[in-house]
């Protein structure tokens, strides 16, 4: 079914559907509440939209999610203290740290949906229901290319349980060595999330200023030419410190709802180690495609060099 006249019958047969299980299930009803944050119809339309206007695919799509939700008690991930994850490129993770990166991830969207987009809504007087994420891929290196699955398994989290509400990714500074990466993710990835990746030249300042004033620039994105590593804009413009006023309310926000959770029922920090799909054969596929890259690197220089021996020959 495609958007057009019959796209409000989708939408009431969902609603219809959903509706039936919230009811007579508290805990689904609380996280659907969640989910929607009083905006029914614009996420109806997100999980009908990832589905292709199928009500009975998207309503299990949804439920799928509320249940995730539920096992994984995405409701009180904001309630521990929080684990903020800096730069793709410039991470590297260990096994036991991608749970703490994915439990960042998914603070992160749940306080963009509870606080972030509400709050834009309220201001703006209009619904606002997705945002843009910017990738910086400073720093990337080989060593930590055995863990670039981690990108699949946030890109799967968002895809099943927080359909459309990222309108586009941009990947920045990206090194050579992201091509060869990104040969690797690409098709693990659905076309829908594909189509909104967009790998932009050197900082992709002159880009992103299509789409944004400068002061909302990342500071990663400032200079061209200068990668995050090379040059740290200092205090708050830095987005990666501690002190940057996002990370401050989001701390604020979730020791609140902390001390809120106390009088009901304790919660040990760092429990929510949550479960996500692990893509097969993730490792070995990166390393055939990298060494393929590499070999085909080496052949170009190699040519490159005995053409320019040639050419002082002649």
């Amino acid at each position: 079914m495609s958007m057009g006249l019959h796209s409000q019958d989708a939408i009431d047969q969902l609603q219809e559907l959903i509706q039936k299980v919230v009811d007579n299930d508290p805990l689904l009803q609380t996280t659907f509440q969640n989910v929607h944050q009083g905006y029914v119809t614009q996420n109806l339309t997100r999980f009908l939209k990832a589905r292709d206007w199928d009500p009975s695919k998207a309503y299990q799509m949804l439920l799928d999610c509320l249940n995730w939700r539920l096992q994984n008690q995405i409701d009180n991930i904001l309630s521990g203290l929080p684990v903020f994850a800096i730069g793709a490129g410039l991470s590297t993770f260990d096994k036991a740290s991608v749970h703490y990166y994915v439990q960042s991830h998914i603070q992160i969207n749940e306080y963009r949906d509870r606080v972030v987009l509400p709050s834009a809504s309220k201001k703006h007087g209009r619904p606002i229901t997705t945002c843009v994420k910017v990738l910086d891929m400073t720093g990337l290196k080989l060593s930590a290319l055995n863990q670039i699955k981690l990108l699949t398994i946030i890109s799967s989290i968002d895809d099943q349980n927080y359909p459309e509400k990222s309108h586009t990714y941009y990947i920045v500074n990206a090194p050579y060595i992201f091509s060869a990466c990104w040969k690797v993710v690409k098709p693990l990835l659905q076309e829908r999330t594909r189509r909104k990746v967009q790998v932009l030249p050197g900082c992709g300042r002159d880009e992103l200023l299509k789409i944004m004033d400068y002061p909302s620039l990342p500071h990663f994105c400032r200079k061209e030419g200068s990668g995050s590593s090379r040059h740290l804009e200092r205090g708050n413009e830095n987005c990666y410190t501690l002190d940057h006023p996002f990370h401050q309310q989001l701390y604020n926000y979730i020791n609140q709802q902390a001390r809120l959770r106390e009088f009901v029922a304790p919660i040990k920090q760092g429990s929510f180690h949550v479960e996500f799909p692990e893509p097969p054969d993730v490792d070995t596929r990166i390393a055939k495609t990298l060494e393929s890259e590499f070999d085909s690197l080496t052949l170009n220089s190699d040519k490159e060099q005995l053409n320019n021996c040639t050419g002082r020959q002649a």
